[in-house]
């Protein structure tokens, strides 16, 4: 006799046959119906009950949603240790942002065999590579390119050598979250040279380490140009770098300029270090919110120099410190030149700087544009002010300042809204790297803690992407602002509940058609006000950096959402449909906010408005 079926199996095969019917039964109504026996029908199915108005599936939504088959979803494992060992198959199967396999240790025993120069070459572990060697090149070009997740790792590289050059060429170019570790890089070297030029540029969440990189070198020379550049949200930590060297020279030119939210620290950097000398030109320059540590830098050196001009200029508020800055040094010598002239107010602390018993330090502020400078403990010889003043007064002497401003378009008054008005579309590209959704059956197995996702999907906390997660969840975790009720989605189910539960089951969701005349000038064909133009409520939803999609979803009051016919700038012709959201009271908003910057106004004085992003949707009550 044959074993009576198993309660998992039995339940299995029903909810099978019962998809079966319901397919048979819509099937005449719905001829192009997705396949009935995937977690996008089951979604469509709850979609369908919780909205029972007979709108359109925007495509848009349908496109992100899981494409894992029902049998597939069904025996999706519960608990954390087996979802993890089930990741690489289920990886691709559902669409999820998971490391490279190329990053594993198979890719470490790839590097020790091969010679440069490494071209279009990804995800590897440099260990003891080059180490004690003569004279050489070394160039790394176009590596590790066009990454959703990129992990490089260099250790011990070229330790003890002599006269090696090495050179880094759009390194981890135009990636999403990507990480680099450079350790005890060059330890010991003699002479040679290296070199990062546009280093992470427009990447979305770069992550750099260089800890004890050209420790005890003697006469090695770096220099860092468009490191960075146009990345958004990333870190870059200097930890001993270039500790106990004799004679370094580094210099840093258009070092993180235009870049959104980027941190940089710089640790024990050249501590008790010999004529060390440092440039930091056009550190950066004109990005928004940067901020800088300098703790212990130049720290018991001997005769360093250390040159900051143009330093964060034409940059948005931004905030450095200076702690015990060449404290204990011999004759450091540092020249502050054009240093803080932010568009915004910004702050720069200075504590215990150029301390100690030291008699020799020449430290000059030459035409100083500091905002909130503090100065505490400083060195009470060997320091000259010259032009020093602070910006945050209204006089002449900072008229020159270029402002700090969004991007063109990025934000507008509702007057602009009108047929025929020519106006710049800003980059509304979406920026996030390719993912779907999980099912909600899922996601909730696994728990919304950056512990539990980086057990799950082996993402280590301090990567760039362990980073982005706790980043994500921290954001999440943030109480509501005034008048705002906020909940961060985990599943598609998660967002339509949420829309329901502030606005009712009568909604629909919108979200700008395409990307056309992104970056460029268009002209504004029809234009429509949602119920007519009149002050609604509204929720939004924006994308945050996880494995699987999760949106931050928050109901905005006092809201008029619009949508209008995006034409050609010059031939008039229909490219694109925008949707646009006009906040009206703004009394709550930041006065650094970008929008008063581009806008011009103060908080509450009047509206703002902005499009709405590839990516990211908004949803109000149906019309």
């Amino acid at each position: 006799m044959a074993p009576p079926p198993r309660p998992k199996l039995l339940s299995f095969l029903l909810l099978l046959l019962l998809l079966r019917n319901a397919a048979a039964s819509s099937a005449d109504a719905a001829p192009s119906a997705v396949n009935p026996f995937t977690a996008k029908a089951a979604f469509i199915r709850y979609w369908n009950r919780k909205v029972p108005n007979n709108r359109p599936h925007p495509a848009f939504f349908l496109s992100k949603l899981s494409p894992l088959s029902a049998a597939d979803a069904a025996s999706f494992p519960s608990s954390l240790p087996d979802i993890r060992a089930r990741l690489p198959a289920l990886c691709s199967k559902a669409s999820l942002l998971c490391p490279s396999p190329s990053s594993s240790d198979a890719a470490s025993s790839l590097v020790a065999n091969r010679k440069g120069p490494f071209k279009t070459y990804s995800n590897a572990n440099f260990t003891n590579y080059g180490s004690g060697a003569g004279a050489g090149t070394d160039g790394f070009t176009s590596y590790s390119p066009d990454l959703n997740i990129a992990a490089d790792s260099f250790r011990r590289y070229a330790r003890d050598s002599s006269a090696r050059a090495d050179t880094f060429t759009a390194y981890e170019a135009n990636g999403n979250v990507v990480t680099a570790n450079f350790t005890s890089y060059a330890g010991g070297a003699t002479g040679g040279s290296g070199s990062f030029a546009a280093y992470a540029a427009e990447t979305n969440a770069p992550d750099s380490k260089f800890t004890n990189y050209d420790a005890e070198a003697n006469g090695r020379a770096r220099g860092f140009t468009a490191y960075s550049q146009e990345a958004n949200a990333g870190e870059t930590s200097f930890a001993g770098y270039g500790k106990g060297g004799n004679r370094l020279r580094e210099t840093f030119t258009s070092y993180g300029n235009d870049t959104n939210v980027l941190t940089s620290g710089f640790a024990n950097y050249g501590e008790s270090a010999n004529g060390a000398t440092d440039t930091f030109t056009a550190y950066g320059a004109e990005g928004n919110v940067p901020e800088n540590t300098f703790r212990s830098y130049g720290a018991g050196a001997n005769a360093g120099v250390d040159t900051f001009k143009g330093y964060r200029e034409d940059a948005n508020v931004g905030d450095d410190s200076f702690a015990s800055y060449a404290k204990g040094a011999n004759g450091g010598a540092a020249e502050f030149r054009s240093y803080g002239g932010s568009g915004n107010q910004g702050s720069v602390a200075f504590k215990g700087y150029g301390q100690g018993t030291n008699p020799n330090h020449r430290i000059g502020f030459k035409a100083y544009a500091g905002d909130n400078t503090t100065f505490k403990g400083y060195a009470e010889t060997g320091v000259d002010f010259k032009e020093y003043h602070n910006m945050s007064g209204s006089g002449s002497e900072h008229q020159h300042l270029k402002r700090w401003s969004p991007e063109p378009g990025k934000f507008f008054r509702e007057r602009e809204l009108v047929a025929g008005n020519r106006m710049p579309m800003p980059d509304i590209r979406e920026k996030m790297p390719p993912r779907s959704f999980l099912p909600r059956a899922i996601a909730r197995r696994i728990p919304f803690d950056p512990t539990a996702v980086s057990e799950v999907f082996g993402v280590a906390l301090d990567t760039a992407m362990g980073k982005a997660v706790a980043s994500t969840v921290a954001e999440c975790e943030r109480a509501p602002s005034k008048g705002e009720t906020k909940r961060c989605a985990t599943s598609a189910e998660d967002i339509v509940d949420f829309a329901v539960e502030m606005l009712g089951n009568d909604i629909v969701v919108r979200s700008t058609a395409s990307t056309a005349g992104s970056g460029g000038d268009v002209r504004l064909g029809n234009v429509t006000g949602v119920h007519g133009g009149e002050v609604t409520r509204s929720v939004s939803c924006h994308q945050s950096l996880f494995p699987y999609l999760v949106y931050y979803c928050h109901s905005v009051p006092k809201a008029r959402v619009y949508q209008a016919d995006i034409m050609a700038a010059d031939s008039g012709q229909k490219i694109n449909h925008g949707v646009a959201i006009c906040h009206v009271d703004t009394s709550d908003w930041s006065e650094t906010h970008g929008a008063f910057i581009a806008l011009g106004g103060k908080p509450g004085e009047t509206e703002v408005c902005h499009w709405i992003f590839e990516g990211d949707m908004t949803w109000t009550v149906a019309d």
